[in-house]
């Protein structure tokens, strides 16, 4: 199977009884490229990846990889692999026989496969792990093995559902880069099932934002938060408050609220009541109570924040510059 192979979704539907889980989504993944796909719990995403993989049959609609329809063909048979949240590694057989395990499936000499195993345990950095047993690893280390199983089999298009959702701050920080530079390295597709905004923005060179079943907005990551389209996509990518200007629902950034102590000064708005105070390192986030405008968030770079601390009680005065208001479809 060639690598560098789209990947289509074509008025994609899944449906469990009455209830529709993906509602006729079209989108495009582009060859070579790191995807996620991000929402709530609940949104489709997961039912998504799995009719991807071909683990749950398509309702309605099409899967196409590269020119061929993938839709009803077997996992084993359609050019993409899988890496499960739990990692699903076999307990009683070895890191290197676990890698090698779909090889053995397919009738693989034992050298030949044993020694693919060791080349991908190499990529993932485990080749001095081979011959334990997967509970002698830690979840990291787990990790890396299951990638390593996933990639034996040379697929178009890797699919990862919430790989890095057990994994401690420090260490989902630093396996959020070696999937990165995996993927460049391969230059296959990533699919990557996630609810964290920020490893989206992180990883992705496109997001699939998902409500409801349904694509809310696509695009790079910089477009997706910058630009929200809807007052879901702006709450739920972070960092934005949502406001009613005119009648009209509109996104600011957190950041680009500017809070003053008296009402004249700069572009004051509205007033709001400092609810909390919250130091975030380089930043500090005021959440605010500005009555019929909501609780709003207005971001402050620390040295600013403590060269004239507020406090909890303080009544500020908010206001943006009209070009860092973005309008959303009402």
């Amino acid at each position: 199977m060639p690598k560098n192979l789209s990947l289509e979704l074509v008025a994609t539907t899944k449906r469990y009884g009455e209830t529709t889980a993906v509602d006729a989504i079209n989108h495009k993944f582009q060859a070579g490229t790191y995807s996620c796909l991000l929402g709530p719990s609940g949104c489709g995403k997961s039912s998504t990846l799995r009719m991807i993989a071909g683990h749950e049959h398509v309702s309605e609609g099409d899967i196409l990889l590269g020119d061929a329809n993938i839709t009803d063909l077997p996992p084993a048979g359609r050019g993409t692999a899988m890496m499960f949240q739990n990692y699903a590694l076999f307990p009683h057989i070895s890191v290197a026989d676990n890698v090698a395990f779909s090889q053995k499936m397919k009738g693989v000499e034992r050298s030949v496969r044993l020694t693919r195993a060791m080349e991908l345990l190499d990529l993932v950095d485990m080749t001095a792990y081979a011959d334990r047993l997967p509970d002698q690893l830690s979840g990291g280390q787990q990790q890396r093995v299951a990638l390593a199983r996933a990639l034996i089999t040379e697929p178009s298009v890797l699919l990862l559902d919430e790989p890095l959702s057990a994994l401690d701050p420090f260490l989902r920080i630093k396996m959020r880069l070696e999937l990165k530079r995996l993927q460049r390295e391969l230059g296959i597709s990533f699919i990557h099932v996630t609810h964290s905004q920020d490893e989206a923005l992180a990883l992705a060179d496109d997001i699939i934002v998902m409500n409801g079943g349904q694509i809310e907005q696509a695009g790079s990551p910089r477009d997706v938060f910058n630009a929200p389209r809807t007052e879901f996509v702006a709450k739920f990518i972070g960092g934005h408050n949502v406001l009613q200007v005119g009648g009209s629902p509109v996104a600011v950034r957190a950041d680009k609220l500017n809070v003053a102590r008296t009402a004249g000064e700069g572009d004051a708005i509205l007033s709001a009541a400092v609810k909390d105070v919250e130091y975030l390192g380089s930043t500090v986030n005021l959440a605010l109570d500005a009555g019929s405008a909501g609780d709003l968030t207005a971001s402050l770079p620390d040295a600013a924040f403590f060269a004239d601390p507020i406090e909890i009680g303080t009544t500020v005065f908010l206001g943006w510059k009209r070009e860092d208001a973005h309008a959303l479809a009402a």
